[in-house]
């Protein structure tokens, strides 16, 4: 899902990306204010001109400017205006190259990426949300957490990832770099940071990540992926991090909907396996109201479209009276929803079943 942001959030981040900038330079801006503001008022005040009067703001500025190329534009005989014409050149010329050079570079080249322009785009955001792996997970989490509105950097190790070339596409912060190495991790910015997503495919590297983001920020949201059911529990408990084995996320799923091709969708609350299903209100559904359905079977209506199309309604009340031909979508305690399922008469296969794809052969 491409997420593009809007004019009005790209120019609120190419502000934040400016005032970064200029905090970083700050010790290159303030040898330019010395050189250029207080300077020309030196020479103002020392200046002697061979008519015995002294030189204007405007020409002491201008002979500060030409120092920097060797042509001064003032005779002086003043030892400290001596000993300025000589410091001048060699320190203007410094301040020219590392401050408008890389500025320029750092503001007009960040296509291409590299850690020092990553580093100053982290450095503008606060409350982000780090994300290790650049992979399918991965990816799938970032696009997610954009379409949310959340500021979001990714860290991969491999250039070659699958989908490196997409997040550059979509314009996201991406470091190319080993997340385990020391100056990773301060790069992204990861102590304002709201969470960390470790979604590598290395368990032990997960862990690690975790750890090293907890010493920066003990107060950092950790969300770890583990492929190891055991350490789910463990790293939950003893590190009060969010563990999730996509084995467990995903397994309930593929066991019920090989069973029932009504569930959608299914995940577990505790010791409580909930599924969300799809059902057309055919014999004994239509003439009760939302709120019976609920009361009766313990199914929460999620959503709702009439029969004959039109949009569907999230949420519908709880007084909405249920037509013949209506899909409903509704979540519901496993057992809740094999009561409700019993109690509609629909042996057969669903009239309604989420596409699925062609065997091949």
């Amino acid at each position: 899902m491409l997420v593009t942001p809007s004019p009005r959030r790209r120019l609120a981040n190419d502000l934040r990306y400016l005032v970064a900038l200029l905090r970083r330079f700050r010790p290159t801006v303030l040898m330019a204010v010395v050189i250029f503001g207080f300077m020309p008022l030196v020479y103002r005040w020392r200046h002697v001109g061979a008519d015995g009067h002294g030189v204007s703001l405007g020409k002491a500025l201008r002979h500060v400017y030409f120092l920097l190329y060797g042509q001064p534009s003032l005779d002086v005989d003043d030892t400290l205006l001596m000993v300025l014409d000589m410091v001048i050149p060699p320190v203007g010329i410094a301040v020219l190259v590392d401050g408008v050079v890389r500025f320029a570079y750092l503001f007009f080249a960040r296509h291409r990426q590299d850690k020092e322009w990553f580093e100053v785009i982290a450095e503008t955001m606060k409350g982000h949300v780090v994300v290790c792996g650049a992979g399918r997970v991965g990816y799938r989490v970032v696009s997610q957490l954009r379409a949310l509105g959340r500021d979001v950097v990714v860290v991969e190790k491999r250039e070659e990832a699958a989908f490196v070339a997409v997040l550059r596409d979509e314009q996201v912060p991406l470091l190319i770099d080993d997340i385990r190495s020391q100056q990773c991790l301060p790069r992204t910015n990861v102590k304002t940071a709201a969470a960390i997503v470790c979604a590598t495919d290395d368990d032990l590297a997960n862990l690690n990540i975790a750890l090293d983001a907890r010493k920066v920020n003990p107060n950092i949201r950790v969300v770890i992926r583990l492929f190891d059911d055991d350490l789910v529990a463990k790293v939950r408990d003893t590190f009060k991090a969010e563990a999730l084995s996509s084995s467990s996320l995903a397994a309930p799923a593929m066991a019920l909907a090989a069973l029932d091709p009504r569930i959608i969708h299914s995940f577990r609350i505790g010791t409580h396996l909930m599924v969300v299903s799809v059902f057309e209100a055919r014999e004994k559904l239509p003439g009760m109201t939302l709120s019976e359905v609920r009361d009766r079977f313990g199914g929460l209506a999620l959503s709702m479209r009439r029969h004959g199309g039109g949009d569907e309604r999230l949420h519908p009340p709880g007084n909405t009276l249920i037509e013949p031909g209506d899909l409903l979508t509704l979540q519901a305690e496993y057992e809740d929803y094999r009561k409700l399922r019993d109690f509609t008469l629909e042996a057969e296969a669903p009239v309604f079943a989420p596409p699925r794809p062609e065997s091949m052969s």
